[in-house]
């Protein structure tokens, strides 16, 4: 039901949306689409909303339905130019102080308080739900999983495991939703995975016209907070230093420098200061 509520909301907002940056050497990531059945996909959202629902058995959600429909406008905006625009991507904020951002498969984002209060700007909010969303469209849950049946489809597996009946099969469903959030919680994703995210996330939110260089700039802000606020993040993350690096190699190597990027920094904190 709450999941359902975040969709409807995010479809009904209206805002402008920025306008994708025009430069002829920014990267696609298009390419990176692989070909999925349907039952796989819609077993894929299923298995999500399993996961989802033990990170909101975690951290309830914050009661702001503005900034909720604000963060899922953003996220619909940056899906229209991912890899999987298939999924239903679906943002809640998670009343925390905490500063951290959480992903489960099939397109269901999760955003703390604490780390949007953190942020300055849209591009920022852009950023690290970009960073999540390349974490759905690469299936670095689902690979880690290592979920698969004898299909092409690197999902194979989803849709036997979520429709088939039986205790052994319930079983094997539960214990997959486990190891996922204990990937989420507590292991934290191969470092390689955080690599992917964070440089395909800023080629993303640069491809729907945000500063590419937004999370290195919030990075360079929470690195130094409170460790009650980022312990989490330090725990389950690579350190900062290494990923403003690599995210610095990429827009380099990628072609994503010059003008005519959004900040929307007016538009974000008029968000932020409303309460309801």
């Amino acid at each position: 039901m709450i999941i359902k509520i975040l969709f409807t909301a995010a479809m009904t907002m209206l805002l402008t949306l920025p306008a994708a940056a025009e430069n002829v050497n920014r990267t696609r990531i298009h390419h990176l689409s692989q070909a999925i059945g349907a039952e796989d996909i819609v077993a894929e959202v299923k298995f999500g909303k399993e996961v989802g629902a033990r990170i909101l058995g975690k951290y309830p959600l914050y009661k702001n339905d503005s900034l909720t429909r604000y963060a899922n406008l953003v996220a619909k905006t940056l899906a229209q130019y991912s890899n999987r625009p298939e999924l239903p991507f679906i943002v809640g904020v998670l009343d925390t102080d905490m500063i951290n951002g959480f992903s489960a498969p099939g397109g269901y984002i999760f955003i703390t308080r604490g780390a949007i209060e953190a942020m300055d700007d849209e591009s920022e909010l852009a950023a690290v739900i970009g960073h999540e969303m390349m974490h759905v469209c690469q299936r670095h849950i689902v690979k880690e999983l290592n979920i698969h049946g004898t299909s092409d489809s690197p999902v194979a597996g989803f849709s036997h495991m979520i429709g088939g009946a039986g205790e052994a099969v319930n079983l094997t469903f539960v214990r997959a939703v486990d190891e996922a959030t204990n990937i989420l919680f507590e292991r934290g994703y191969k470092k390689q995975d955080e690599i992917e995210a964070d440089t395909l996330g800023t080629i993303l939110a640069a491809n729907a016209g945000y500063d590419p260089t937004a999370l290195i700039r919030y990075f360079k802000k929470i690195k130094t907070g409170q460790e009650k606020e980022i312990g989490s993040i330090r725990k389950l993350h690579p350190s900062f230093d290494d990923r403003i690096e690599w995210i610095n190699h990429s827009i380099e190597k990628d072609g994503l420098g010059g003008e005519g990027y959004k900040i929307g920094k007016e538009r974000f904190n008029g968000f932020l200061a409303k309460k309801g």
